[in-house]
């Protein structure tokens, strides 16, 4: 099974909210996640509260083969979280 590390959208129209999962590459954007691994609230005013992220499941998944996608990429990047693209 492929698993990516990618982004949930959630919240209401106008108001974005996403949950940052480790999916099969298979499901749909908004389906089934395999376990939660942050979140991410673009309307934050707190850069520190903006995304927060389980660095130690991310780290596991990742090395189990788990690919993240562009956008988790950036932030596993500005976190300091190494990952092979």
């Amino acid at each position: 099974m492929a698993v990516r590390i990618r982004l949930k959208r959630m919240g209401r129209k106008n108001k974005p909210f996403f949950r940052i999962g480790a999916f099969d590459a298979r499901e749909e954007r908004d389906g089934k996640h395999i376990e939660n691994l942050g979140h991410y609230n673009p309307l934050e005013k707190d850069d520190d509260k903006k995304v927060v992220l389980n660095k130690e499941r991310i780290e596991y998944w990742l090395s189990v083969g788990a690919k993240p996608s562009e956008t988790v990429g950036s932030f596993l990047k500005r976190n300091k979280i190494p990952f092979k693209e």
